[in-house]
């Protein structure tokens, strides 16, 4: 007979699973919901592969190869965008149906609720960029494997893990504030994107704007994707950056979201869900 420790770890695991499958059939039993994923970043590829295909005729080789780095940034950013948005999106459905108080009579905990927001934040992000990138190739011939490599898995992930700890962030507001913050979910994003160095080295901004643009994970990322693309050049300084600050965001949001999770249980705000 299994041990005390290994019957709860399948149990754990169970429960985590079952999150997973229950946000699964709710995204494949909604075919608005599945072409959402796809739509967005399928349309911004499409637009900017055309401006750079139009930029690179005109400038020639060099802003060819800046295109190549555009059209990467592009897709890295719309990976960030789509990993917050697979977290806070997925929380949000659970407070649109007034579930959150069924959840947490539950024998399910404030953790495994969280594995299994990342796990469909993963399924999500897959789903959207990788449609993306897909299609980029017959209608742009911008292989995005083929441009990064192998780093393309560490850029990826860079980037998602920190938008999972913004994911988080974003649902501990608005599990505290109410649904009337829900706009938080796109608003920090774009206030992010300005600083996090997508399309333009940090060297570019303000100083003061360089010190915050520092301590953030994407800015890490697209250094290092400009770095690999515009002067085939691995910056592993850089990633080891952007993972070490991603730990440190993750932790940080975590500790945001489990004490605003105590906070509500306490104030009985997850049968009060409203504006």
């Amino acid at each position: 007979m299994p041990r005390p420790e290994v019957r709860g770890v399948r149990a754990s695991l169970g429960r985590v699973a079952a999150m997973i499958l229950r946000h699964w059939y709710l995204l494949t039993s909604s075919w608005p919901r599945a072409l959402e994923l796809v739509y967005w970043p399928t349309v911004q590829i499409t637009l900017w592969g055309f401006i750079t295909l139009y930029l690179a005729e005109a400038g020639g080789s060099p802003l060819a190869r800046a295109g190549l780095a555009f059209l990467a940034a592009v897709l890295l950013w719309d990976t960030f965008f789509r990993g917050q948005l697979g977290v806070s999106l997925a929380f949000l459905e659970e407070m649109w149906a007034r579930n959150l108080g069924h959840l947490f009579v539950s024998p399910l905990r404030p953790f495994e609720l969280v594995l299994s927001l990342f796990a469909m934040s993963l399924v999500r992000t897959l789903i959207g960029v990788g449609g993306a990138a897909t299609l980029a190739i017959p209608i742009h011939g911008f292989d995005v494997t083929a441009v990064l490599g192998p780093a393309l898995v560490l850029f990826f992930g860079g980037n998602l893990l920190f938008g999972w700890a913004l994911g988080l962030v974003v649902a501990a507001l608005v599990l505290r504030l109410g649904l009337g913050a829900e706009g938080l979910a796109w608003a920090l994003v774009f206030l992010i994107q300005p600083v996090a160095a997508v399309f333009y080295p940090l060297a570019v901004l303000p100083a003061p704007l360089q010190w915050i643009g520092a301590a953030l994970p994407p800015a890490h990322v697209f250094e290092g994707m400009r770095a690999l693309v515009l002067e085939a050049r691995f910056a592993g300084r850089e990633l080891v950056l952007a993972f070490a600050l991603d730990v440190l965001w993750l932790a940080v949001a975590g500790l945001v979201f489990a004490r605003l999770v105590e906070s509500a249980r306490r104030r009985g705000l997850f049968l009060q869900v409203g504006e």
